[in-house]
């Protein structure tokens, strides 16, 4: 377990833009900084974080935290996982006290299959370096005269090689104290069925790490050193608890910096194909390991760039197999170019005889926006064959169909129907449609809804009103009864945490008597012995009474950074709540404008916990009634009516305090 004064250290030292800057690209904005969410798809950036603070929010998800709590989110770490992460990038050495048989118990599989990855990685290194028979005249050797890889730039990407020995690495594992279980989960190990016998999956392969996008190891490629054809040349780490090749890049942990700088990113096929690039000086690159490519992998580039550009060899049946996948980065609003490399040249050799400059050069002079040179491989085969020409352009419609922008939709219709030779208003119509057809009923209904309203909004002279939900933050001046008991549960801690340490006043007697908001709160919950019905809630309420009995009020740090992720999120989803308003909401009802903060308080605090205690009641006379419809015994019938008597009076009163009809 990590001692608390590390703990401290790591949250003091933690600057959330460089941590978060590592997964997204932050543009500045007054204070804060913005960027797309990385936990939700969208187009127009809505996560902005606060320095000054210490927090992200996202105000389109809603997802809110420090910089733990994103490593978190971002990686499915746990807590001491995540802070291990941040120390590392600070160089702070973290001190752990001996864990307990329920501690270790508790230590997950993940973390066990990282920790034997990184190991494994260091062997394969050391193996290669280091064995004479084997290592440095097969492996090194490889890397090192056939590919032109530099001492640096293999140390760099972590290259290594696995024995030849058909179970040395499994054997050499087990003895260094790794579980077989792990050994097997992580793909290292083949397990056979018919014997239980071990052996090592990458036997005789030189080693290519694959790291995720915060750098830890989640699995290895490997290149098979024997001439023999019916040997797979490539082998990767099959899935596994930490590895799924949907969600990974190879190369984006060396690339994301550079993609950044220069705001696009390459796209090759290979481990050699990115190392050659990075080697020559082009680090923008990453690959996507022979895999076609898939929605979580376009999502991670497009957390540092919306413009990717394809680099292919000139094997025209490869390009054609791909570009189906093209047309999902497209669906995604990023700006997509092909390159097209000269016959015989593949990335890692072009990069091998060239400069970072005569790449560079050559990519800005060649590249072609995606649906032009979609259209002009395709038209190679067709001639002037009018069956085929329409079959190119259905499948060039297709493509533009995806691109979510209006305008640069219109703009690929027109060079479409130039290069076609087809009607534009035809092509327009039939953009339409396949977007509508490519809707799932439920899209498409909303699509039609929200098409016919526009239609009536501009013929109507009045505006549709939004019916608020329970799930909308309640308002000071609403005083609806159908807000659940979670959403009044939630202002009040919205008040606690934005309001906590404010005072205001109230008539007792003849005289004005000042209160505390946090008090006046926590003293309500307590004199009627309330419990919020939500775990969290009650955790920051247990915060507030601990303070308070020590004659204080907790700091926001105790807050945000506290032990508890959940805590911690809660808090700064609440901080930030009205983060992207010039003014809080509280305060946008006419009724509230009128009035000092000090008067909102007075009026909006009391009003809430009758409305609270209202809610109460009335969940409880709903249960009663219940109970009623079930026939209960007749002295129990006498108890209920007793009761719903007594709390249909306390209604009564509160209805007063509220000045509201109750029907």
């Amino acid at each position: 377990m990590i001692e608390r004064d590390v703990i401290d250290r790591i949250m003091s030292t933690a600057n959330i833009v460089e941590v978060i800057g590592d997964y997204v690209t932050l543009k500045r904005k007054g204070a804060n900084y913005q960027a797309c969410c990385p936990f939700h798809n969208e187009k127009t950036p809505s996560f902005v974080v606060s320095p000054s603070k210490g927090l992200f929010k996202c105000f389109g998800c809603g997802k809110a935290g420090n910089a733990i709590t994103f490593i978190m989110e971002h990686e499915s770490l746990s807590y001491p996982e995540a802070l291990k992460v941040v120390a590392k990038k600070y160089g702070i050495e973290v001190k752990e006290r001996e864990m307990s048989e329920e501690d270790i118990h508790r230590n997950n599989n993940r973390e066990s299959m990282f920790a034997l990855n990184a190991w494994i990685a260091d062997y394969f290194v050391n193996y290669m370096h280091n064995d004479s028979n084997e290592g440095i005249p097969v492996g090194l050797s490889y890397f090192r005269s056939k590919r032109g890889f530099s001492v640096a730039t293999i140390n760099k990407f972590g290259l290594g090689m696995c024995p030849s020995k058909g179970d040395k690495m499994t054997q050499d594992a087990l003895a260094a104290g790794y579980k077989e279980e792990f050994l097997v989960a992580t793909g290292l190990t083949i397990k056979r069925e018919n014997d239980g016998r071990l052996y090592d999956r990458f036997r005789e392969r030189v080693i290519f790490p694959i790291h995720n996008i915060s750098g830890r190891i989640v699995g290895f490629g490997g290149r098979t050193m024997r001439t023999d054809k019916s040997v797979a040349k490539y082998q990767n780490s099959p899935e596994s608890e930490i590895y799924n090749k949907s969600y990974e890049l190879y190369g984006l942990y060396f690339a994301k910096k550079a993609i950044q700088q220069l705001d696009y990113a390459i796209m090759v096929e290979g481990y050699t194909d990115v190392i050659s690039m990075h080697q020559s000086g082009v680090e923008n690159v990453v690959a996507s390991s022979g895999t076609s490519l898939t929605i979580e992998q376009i999502r991670l580039i497009r957390r540092f760039t919306r413009n990717l550009t394809i680099i292919y060899d000139s094997d025209a049946a490869g390009i054609k197999a791909s570009l189906r996948g093209i047309d999902l980065v497209l669906r995604e609003g990023m700006a997509v170019r092909v390159v097209l490399l000269p016959e015989g040249d593949d990335p890692d050799s072009f990069a091998r005889a060239h400069s970072a400059t005569e790449v560079q050069q050559y990519i800005s002079e060649h590249e072609e926006n995606f649906i032009t040179f979609k259209a002009k491989l395709l038209l190679k085969e067709v001639a002037s064959d009018p069956i085929k020409r329409s079959a190119v352009t259905t499948d060039i419609i297709e493509s533009i169909a995806q691109i979510p922008d209006n305008i640069q939709r219109s703009m690929f219709i027109k060079e479409c129907a130039r290069i076609m030779d087809a009607d534009e208003n035809l092509l327009i119509s039939e953009v339409a449609r396949k977007r509508v057809m490519s809707l799932g009923d439920a899209e498409a209904e909303a699509f039609i809804r929200r098409q016919t309203q526009q239609i009536r909004s501009e013929n109507r002279p009045w505006q549709y009103q939004t019916i608020p939900t329970d799930e909308t933050r309640l308002k000071i001046g609403d005083t609806r009864l159908s807000a659940s008991i979670e959403t009044l549960e939630r202002e009040m801690i919205y008040y606690l945490l934005k309001y906590g340490k404010h005072k205001y006043e109230i008539v007792e007697g003849k005289s004005f008597v000042e209160i505390n908001v946090a008090e006046q709160i926590i003293s309500q919950l307590d004199n009627d012995q309330l419990q919020f019905t939500d775990s969290t809630y009650n955790a920051i309420l247990a915060i507030f009474r601990n303070a308070l009995s020590e004659h204080r009020l907790p700091s926001q740090s105790e807050l945000i950074n506290n032990p508890d992720p959940k805590v911690c999120q809660t808090a700064a989803e609440i901080l930030t709540m009205d983060e992207n308003y010039t003014e809080s909401a509280i305060w946008s009802q006419k009724e509230m404008k009128k009035l000092s903060e000090t008067e909102m308080l007075s009026t909006g605090i009391p009003k809430l916990m009758w409305l609270y205690k209202s809610r109460i009641i009335t969940s409880r006379i709903e249960r009663l009634h219940s109970e009623l419809a079930q026939s209960p015994a007749e002295e129990r019938v006498e108890e209920i009516v007793k009761e719903l008597a007594q709390l249909n009076q306390l209604k009564v009163t509160i209805s007063h305090h509220i000045r509201r009809n109750i029907i």
